[in-house]
């Protein structure tokens, strides 16, 4: 393979081609884990005159003593140690131990499972640690290092939750506080509120806080921080006129889009927008899922076929119903929360698919491009959503679903 002209590679070989030579890498990098704990075991530093093997590993192979010491770390972790009494005391985190040495984790993963290991009660078994770190490392084998550890925190939840919880003698009530403070011509406030008053809080201003759509000027320039400003004043104003409140999940625009029966079947060529842009077919299929859309279906004449209804939207009790199913963006290994997801028709609008619960799933706007732009499908089974993935990722093309949002 490294002699191979790559651009001869087809796209396939290519990518199977690099995911080899990375698991080759991962199995390397646990092999040089497995050296470092030996000469860590063994005392090779102080034979040699040396505090530690940082310095030591500085000195032979150059490395930064940030990189020996988190691979040190690492070793440790991993590797049987020597108490001392000299008795070897086994290794911490063992099935993931087994998976790095299998090519399946990274170091990265590692690290990942460690923090999450951090959450188990102090006096827990030893058969309910071993439990959680062999769920963590299989989680692993599925899912980057990024959601280990809110996956740790739901299964240690679940497993701890009847346990007493520690509580103070006299424990203070909670209490919501704002600081107002007037300083040259200007309101400045400082908050801190319970959870709950903050979901509702964040729930009503995120939907003001989006970004503006791109238009003559170019995309919203404004930074997160300043649409958040100006998302709390037009909150402020809506609660003082208490005729109208922001309804997150609710319609962002509302147009007509004219489109052939031919191309919309197809899923090919463009639809035409009330300003006579055109947008590919594609693009109109996702934009239907969000906003308030009415299609205009014409046929092989230019004869009105069907003029749809923006009720194919999912109304605010459909989008209640998929944030208590889903839980959070649907997507096996997401952990974006329901304010940043938009509801999906599994079967389009367009195949004749209904806008019902049965037929919904709620996904993240990244999540939700990607199963409109690529192979990964979504069925349910059972009310539960299962994503088929590409054949290029897994040929036998198994169903796989997001453990992250289950219900505790």
């Amino acid at each position: 393979m490294v002699d191979t002209d790559l651009s001869l590679l087809s796209t396939g070989e290519l990518l199977d081609g690099f995911a080899e030579m990375e698991r080759e890498v991962r199995v390397r990098n646990e092999r040089l884990l497995r050296w470092i704990a030996e000469m860590d075991r063994r005392g090779l530093a102080a034979e040699l005159g040396y505090k530690d093997l940082v310095g030591v590993l500085k000195d032979r192979v150059h490395w930064d003593p940030s990189v020996s010491k988190a691979k040190l770390r690492r070793a440790r972790l991993l590797m049987a140690q020597l108490g001392p009494s000299g008795a070897e005391i086994e290794p911490e985190l063992p099935a993931t131990a087994e998976a790095l040495a299998e090519g399946e984790l990274t170091e990265e993963h590692v690290d990942a499972i460690a923090k999450a290991m951090k959450n188990m009660p102090a006096d827990a078994a030893p058969d309910k640690t071993a439990f959680v770190e062999q769920q963590l490392a299989e989680f692993g084998r599925n899912f980057e290092p990024g959601p280990i550890r809110d996956f740790g925190k739901k299964i240690i939840y679940r497993m701890f939750q009847n346990d007493e919880e520690p509580v103070d003698e006299d424990p203070a009530p909670p209490v919501n506080k704002v600081v107002l403070r007037d300083e040259r011509g200007r309101l400045r406030f400082w908050g801190d509120v319970d959870p709950v008053i903050g979901a509702m809080f964040r729930a009503a201003l995120d939907p003001l806080a989006k970004p503006h759509p791109t238009g003559p000027e170019g995309p919203d320039p404004r930074t997160l921080i300043e649409r958040q400003g100006d998302a709390f004043a037009e909150l402020v104003n809506l609660v003082l006129r208490a005729d109208v409140l922001p309804e997150h999940g609710g319609e962002t625009v509302t147009l007509a889009v004219t489109v052939s029966y031919d191309d919309l079947a197809a899923k090919t060529g463009h639809a035409v927008l009330d300003n006579q842009e055109h947008i590919p077919v594609k693009q109109l299929r996702k934009l239907a899922c969000e906003a308030g859309v009415i299609p205009i279906v014409m046929g092989s004449r230019s004869q009105p076929l069907n003029v749809g209804r923006k009720a194919r939207l999912f109304n605010s009790g459909l989008r209640r119903a998929l944030v208590a199913r889903d839980r959070g963006c649907a997507f096996p290994g997401c952990n974006r929360p329901p304010r940043h997801c938009e509801g999906h028709h599994i079967t389009h609008w367009a195949d004749g698919g209904r806008t019902s619960l049965h037929n919904g799933v709620l996904l993240c706007r990244r999540h939700h491009d990607l199963i409109h732009h690529s192979d990964w499908e979504v069925k349910l089974r059972n009310g539960i959503p299962y994503f088929i993935p590409p054949a290029f990722l897994d040929p036998l093309r198994q169903p796989r679903r997001n453990p992250l949002h289950m219900v505790s």
